[in-house]
């Protein structure tokens, strides 16, 4: 009988232990309810702009955790290639009527739509504004480094790990790394608008609707 017992017990504490560990990696109801409403709202814009070919995950709370080829796992992308996040960039050394994002050649604020398994160049962004300014503005008057993580997240309306480009409180224009419009296939993965929420899309449909500027702007 005591062997019974002793036995029940370990059972019983084996339980309580998984499901510990179960609630240190699934997101609360709270996450679920958030999840669930900023899909929604994403996806009603998505598809009022035609973009018809998107998806949303719900991952782990582990999920940043993970190196890059378990998260492509559990999004069932095709490459950890796939996997893309969007940084604010705030241009530091703008000219001093520049304060908005009114003027998309020059603006303040951009969004970068990067690989993870790339580095961020602000330089090459640099070049391309300098350029695309048809040298009006001086070179030294583009500065582009990472937004601090308030102003980030007043601008977008979205935290840490969960920034996306589809959305945002403020109109920023958006740059997407050249390396992502030419993968194979053209359907990549992002933030979507909460930290435990993925968001994938056909990446012709995304440039359609949020006509980001589209050049090389990372190293591998």
């Amino acid at each position: 009988m005591e062997e019974l017992e002793r036995i029940q017990r370990r059972i019983l504490e084996r339980i309580a232990h998984l499901e510990f560990q179960l609630s240190l990696s699934s997101p609360s109801d709270d996450d679920d309810a958030a999840n669930d409403a900023t899909a929604e709202r994403l996806s009603a814009i998505l598809r009022v702009n035609g973009v018809n070919d998107f998806s949303f995950k719900v991952v782990p709370s582990d999920y940043y955790d993970r190196p890059l080829e378990a998260r492509r796992h559990l999004l069932s992308a095709p490459s950890i290639h796939h996997l893309c996040k969007s940084i604010v960039l705030v241009n530091t050394q703008a000219q001093s009527h520049v304060i908005d994002c009114n003027n998309r050649n020059n603006s303040k604020f951009y969004v970068a739509v990067v690989q993870y398994t790339a580095r961020f160049n602000a330089e090459m962004v640099k070049n391309y504004l300098y350029s695309l300014n048809e040298g009006k503005v001086p070179k030294k008057k583009f500065n582009l480094r990472l937004a601090p993580e308030e102003l980030s997240n007043n601008l977008t309306g979205f935290g840490h790990n969960a920034v996306t480009c589809i959305g945002m409180k403020t109109d920023i224009p958006v740059i997407l790394d050249e390396a992502i419009a030419k993968l194979s296939p053209d359907f990549f993965w992002l933030g979507g608008g909460e930290v435990y929420l993925k968001m994938g899309i056909r990446t012709s449909e995304f440039i359609q609707f949020v006509k980001p500027f589209v050049f090389s702007c990372s190293t591998a």
